[in-house]
């Protein structure tokens, strides 16, 4: 069985992120990323997503995001071409086409199982895989009852599929409210939602609202161990999204009470027919192979960490997670600082024994 330091479950954002860190700190790990190529989730997004934080508050630690205009919103396929470029150019073992289905604890720290069946020892491991794999679908009325089409937000792509359909998305936060507005321009759409969608402006005295969150320090602030439960989320909005919805493209509606057929209830006892609802719902955290880990996660698959630590297994931890300790945790900016936490607890770990 191959002996290896620290075992790196993902390679997107996160991992790389993870890896660098490790590598400074004087451990050698090894990134297992399901995929084939290391960028993570980003080239399954929708075609046409941008970032609302511009290039340069975009970047992983040792690497500016390149082009001209540090305040420009990166587009997707800007995103993966920098997650490889990032890969390239660091000093870590990254493996492609390896998922990881299983890890156990092993006499020296934790045993590493493959979907092709091979094992690794490792000294620690790091949980980086996102989101992007766990869907979240929530128990809506009348949902399994419906026969129309339903698809989360994570299979869009485009609006051509739905071109003079009526769909329904629900959900009030950013993906929600853009692929609505967007579908809007090809199909009757209405959004669907048990709460208002509540804007943040883009800009805020000339001045990008991540420049703020920098200034003030809310962007860092530990804040992540007070979150119980999910914030409310708001949608940052230079003012098309918000204008969009005021013009009724897309509508807005109270989310619906029943299904029938292909029909859905409003809360008015309107009933319509949908032809595709799509459920831009959010991701759980994607960890199925620490199911079999005791104490690794909760009955719903949460993981039981601080700051980004187990609490049970002091040689497992986790970068890219939600509120994993500020609000910028699982986003580009953000992965690099909790990196560099979770790597000196490992080094000094792994110093000790």
């Amino acid at each position: 069985m191959e002996q290896i330091d620290v075992a790196v479950i993902g390679g997107g954002q996160a991992g790389l992120a993870a890896a660098h860190a490790l590598h400074g700190q004087g451990l050698r790990p090894v990134v297992l990323e399901a995929s084939e190529r290391a960028a993570g989730s980003w080239p399954q997004y929708y075609d046409s997503l941008t970032l609302f934080s511009p290039a340069r508050y975009s970047c992983l630690p040792g690497m500016p995001f390149p082009g001209g205009d540090p305040d420009r919103y990166p587009h997707r396929d800007e995103v993966v071409a920098y997650l490889s470029a990032y890969a390239d150019l660091l000093a870590a073992d990254i493996r492609t086409g390896r998922r990881v289905i299983a890890v156990r604890r092993g006499d020296d720290g934790f045993e590493v199982t493959l979907e092709d069946g091979a094992r690794m020892a490792a000294r620690a491991v790091v949980a980086a895989s996102g989101t992007f794999g766990h869907p979240y679908r929530p128990a809506l009325p009348g949902l399994e009852e419906f026969t129309g089409t339903v698809l989360h937000a994570a299979q869009y792509r485009n609006p051509a599929p739905f071109a003079g359909q009526h769909v329904v998305v629900v959900g009030a936060g950013n993906s929600a409210v853009q692929i609505a507005s967007e579908l809007a321009g090809a199909a009757r759409v209405t959004l669907a939602s048990r709460a208002p969608v509540r804007f943040a402006r883009q800009r805020i005295l000339g001045r990008d609202l991540h420049f703020w969150l920098q200034h003030t320090g809310l962007d860092t602030a530990p804040l992540g161990r007070f979150q119980r439960t999910p914030p409310t989320q708001l949608v940052i909005d230079d003012g098309r999204y918000c204008s969009a919805l005021s013009a009724g493209a897309p509508e807005r509606r109270e989310l619906f009470t029943a299904i029938d057929g292909t029909k859905v209830v409003w809360p008015d006892g309107e009933r319509e027919d949908v032809d595709t609802i799509l459920l831009a719902t959010g991701y759980r955290p994607d960890l199925p192979y620490l199911g079999g880990l005791t104490g690794a996660l909760d009955d719903a698959g949460h993981p039981f960490h601080r700051e980004g630590v187990s609490r049970w297994h002091p040689d497992l931890a986790f970068v890219g997670l939600e509120w994993q300790r500020s609000l910028s945790s699982n986003s580009l900016r953000g992965a690099g600082r909790d990196a560099v936490r979770v790597a000196r607890h490992l080094a000094a770990r792994l110093g000790r024994r």
